[in-house]
């Protein structure tokens, strides 16, 4: 997928989030697995700690996971995310971006978001994508992405 058909999204203190975004700004839409796991609370505080440096150039983020908007509330309060998280509970978002696959874990099959963040821009179009994300140094990589823009 090199472009994103508009899509409306619910998120965190009841919003509601369009992609591609119309008020001109960049997307960082990052999917995660699960709230409150090591991983994904590392890579979220990771996006916190950057978070000023993502808006000074023209970027926003969201987070994705299937939690429900109570568990993102919880979550988001807890680490003091300063970005919504979007409730992907049916997965149509995931699915949208192919990143809800087959994964394994210690011999065990079954469905989950595969660890994966897409920089669109405000006309919808994927700027860059990484797979199969390992959390140390991504969001690093993704800011400096964005600041290549």
């Amino acid at each position: 997928m090199n472009k994103v058909n508009p899509i409306t999204c619910k998120a965190t203190n009841n919003l509601t989030v369009d992609i591609p975004d119309k008020n001109g700004k960049n997307i960082v839409l990052y999917f995660y697995p699960k709230d409150a796991t090591p991983g994904c609370t590392l890579e979220g505080q990771d996006f916190r700690d950057n978070h000023q440096d993502f808006l000074d150039n023209n970027t926003i983020i969201y987070g994705v996971s299937k939690d429900d908007l109570t568990k993102h509330e919880k979550f988001k309060a807890k680490q003091n995310f300063l970005f919504e998280l979007i409730a992907d509970v049916d997965c149509e978002l995931c699915k949208l971006f192919d990143v809800y696959k087959l994964k394994k874990f210690m011999g065990r099959e079954y469905m989950g978001i595969v660890r994966s963040t897409f920089l669109i821009d405000p006309n919808g179009n994927i700027i860059k994508s990484w797979d199969n994300v390992k959390v140390k140094g991504h969001v690093k990589e993704v800011l400096a992405k964005v600041k290549e823009l």
